[in-house]
């Protein structure tokens, strides 16, 4: 079930600190066995859904054991957020072949967000609905043919930045309460939080990193307890 991937251990490793394990499974791959109460989260699901999940939770395991830690359950809250076991925190991500998880056991890092994309150009009918107006000014600042591209990139980067910033805030957000200021050049990009969100001070930043890879575009956010732009600790 667990594979390693070149691309992926060589070129999106780098995207999180030497805190942070990672992991990569196979969503089309048969069935992987689930633990304890997992299997509450699959028994009225179509069966691709059933696989996506499994796997997600196999690359989470793997993950674990990179750090020493035997394998546990990860169960799925009411709001489908992963409530990874104590003293762990991670993100869980797939598309139609790929899943790939990310898990830490280092105190000071709070929350991870990880998102994988096809790398296809976004439909530009969805553009605004994804992107703010500088986000859109932006894009059309590039070639035409690069446009949709970049697109699903903002679009990936903000599914990121939500994964990240939701185990503190408890908080949904839109896609227009986060506005990105994409570096292209050193694949990095900057994250402005544009509504009250809980546990951050307004206006805050968020740092993150994304990779192109042939296939697929992976972002990435790391939060930590001295994370400019933390007005609180998550409670509990």
């Amino acid at each position: 079930m667990i594979q390693q991937r070149f691309s992926y251990s060589e070129f999106a490793r780098p995207l999180f600190s030497d805190y942070v394990a990672m992991a990569w499974a196979d969503p089309t791959a048969p069935m992987p066995r689930l633990i304890g109460d997992e299997v509450l989260a699959v028994e009225q699901v179509r069966p691709a859904r059933a696989r996506e999940f499994g796997a997600g939770r196999a690359a989470a395991r793997e993950a674990m054991a990179l750090l020493g830690h035997p394998p546990r359950p990860v169960l799925q809250g009411e709001d489908r957020a992963p409530i990874w076991p104590k003293g762990l925190v991670g993100s869980i991500t797939h598309t139609a072949r790929d899943c790939m998880a990310v898990v830490s056991d280092a105190p000071e890092i709070l929350a991870l967000g990880l998102d994988m994309e096809a790398a296809t150009p976004l439909e530009s009918a969805l553009w605004p609905e994804i992107c703010t107006m500088p986000e859109m000014h932006w894009l059309a600042s590039l070639g035409p043919s690069q446009r949709g591209h970049f697109a699903k990139l903002i679009f990936s980067a903000k599914e990121a930045v939500y994964k990240a910033q939701y185990p503190v805030s408890r908080q949904m957000l839109g896609f227009h309460d986060v506005e990105l200021d994409m570096d292209l050049g050193n694949n990095r990009f900057a994250a402005t939080l544009k509504s009250d969100v809980a546990g951050f001070e307004p206006q805050a930043v968020l740092q993150g990193r994304f990779v192109i890879l042939g296939a697929a575009f992976i972002t990435a956010v790391e939060l930590h307890t001295d994370t400019a732009g933390l007005s609180a600790l998550p409670q509990g």
